[in-house]
């Protein structure tokens, strides 16, 4: 199972550019989005791809640019183990 993610940081902007990335790689339905701040991890779609979504061993996970993923550098290292540790490609 392939996982994709896209984030911009504010509902006035577009996350059409990083789907049509995606897409190359990601079935639709399963890519999640936020338009939401990267300065923190605590968002709803990306909190759904770890948690009921089920991100697991075995599975991929891609996003168009880190910094879709987080602005902080610590949460990005921090999310990087977790992947790891879970197998996560």
């Amino acid at each position: 199972m392939i996982y994709g993610y896209a984030r911009v940081s504010s509902t006035e902007q577009n996350l059409d550019r990083q789907i049509l990335a995606l897409q190359k790689y990601v079935e639709p339905k399963n890519i999640v989005t936020d338009k939401q701040s990267g300065k923190n991890l605590d968002r709803p779609g990306y909190n759904a791809l770890k948690g009921i979504f089920g991100l697991r061993q075995g599975m991929s996970y891609i996003y168009v640019s880190l910094d879709r993923l987080s602005r902080n550098k610590e949460d990005i290292k921090n999310e990087v183990a977790w992947f790891k540790a879970h197998k996560v490609s």
